[in-house]
Parts: structure tokens; C-alpha cells; sequence
């Protein structure tokens, strides 16, 4: 097959959309990614990946965590 055709029908039937597993992959898409999800309201304190990276990495500081890991990082 070429890779410039295009393979998406307009329409699949209702038994090839049943036949489908709900699912699935979501085992070994979780194991390959590092997504957290946080609370509503952690969230208006963290709103995005640096503000949460920023403070973890002081806790794990303060804390003296896996300093092993990583040299003095600063974000």
C-alpha cells in the first residue's frame, strides 16, 4: 500500500465499531507514559508542569531524596 493513499472510509458499519475492546491498550499506554493527573484543587496551586516540577524538586531537596539522581537542578 502506498503511504499517500488515504485508507479512512466515510463510514464503518455498526459491527466493525462494535467488535472493538474498550481498553485494550491502556495497561501499556500508562506504563509508557508519565502522566499525573492532580486534584482540582492542587491544580490552581500547580497549573502546569514547571510550577509541579518546581516544587517537587525543592521537596525532594529539602528533603535530601534521591539526590543521587540528579546534581543541583534549578527550573
Amino acid at each position: 500500500m502506498n503511504n499517500d493513499e488515504d485508507t479512512l472510509q466515510l463510514e464503518y458499519s455498526a459491527e466493525l465499531i462494535k467488535s472493538g475492546e474498550r481498553g485494550k491498550y491502556v495497561k501499556r499506554y500508562r506504563e509508557g507514559t508519565n502522566i499525573v493527573v492532580i486534584t482540582p484543587e492542587l491544580h490552581k496551586l500547580f497549573p502546569d508542569s514547571e510550577s509541579v516540577n518546581r516544587a517537587l524538586l525543592q521537596y525532594a531537596q529539602e528533603h535530601h531524596l534521591a539526590s543521587h539522581y540528579f546534581k543541583k537542578i534549578t527550573l
